[in-house]
């Protein structure tokens, strides 16, 4: 699966973006899916994940009634939708596809394997 993120930009403080990536392969609908993010000098975080039909998801606490994750698998695509965003949201943000078919979302990076090329999200204050 080659997974492709867009949307991202320069918003400011208090705004509202909505992140997606599209992938492609005919196996989308059975793997979960994450955004993670990294900002500059930081590692890499995951932000939200959720699981192969939507019904599961998690969310880091940093964002947790501020974003949310969901998936359309008839269109292939993850959406993160941001809003309320903060300087420190700031960061090059990633989706990633997990290793195997698992019931819920899932939160480590261990469990992703393939990975888009990130798209940069720049919150001004």
């Amino acid at each position: 699966v080659q997974l492709q993120a867009f949307g991202g930009g320069l918003v400011q403080t208090g705004g509202s973006l909505r992140l997606s990536c599209a992938a492609s392969g005919r196996t989308f609908n059975i793997y979960g899916m994450a955004w993670f993010r990294q900002g500059p000098g930081k590692e890499r975080e995951v932000v939200a994940a959720i699981n192969w039909n939507g019904d599961n998801t998690f969310y880091a606490n940093f964002v947790k009634g501020r974003f949310t994750i969901s998936r359309d698998n008839a269109k292939n695509t993850v959406y993160l939708e941001m809003n309320s965003l903060k300087a420190e949201d700031t960061a090059v943000y990633f989706c990633a596809k997990t290793k195997g078919t698992y019931i819920s979302a899932v939160a480590r990076r261990e469990g992703y394997d393939d990975w888009g090329q990130g798209t940069l999200v720049t919150v001004s204050s």
